[in-house]
């Protein structure tokens, strides 16, 4: 997980989550999500500006 930017980090769990993928999947990308302190709704924002 220490090669992806944060952007991949936030990309990859959202697409997870639009693709259904496994549910372990998801959280392993939350728990380094949260491990990185960022927050999963500020890509999704930057996205829609």
């Amino acid at each position: 997980m220490a090669m992806l930017t944060d952007e991949m980090l936030l990309d990859s769990y959202h697409m997870a989550i639009q693709l259904n993928l496994e549910r372990d999947f998801i959280a392993l990308l939350l728990a380094e999500i949260r491990k990185r302190e960022l927050d999963v709704n500020a890509n999704a924002l930057a996205v829609l500006h």
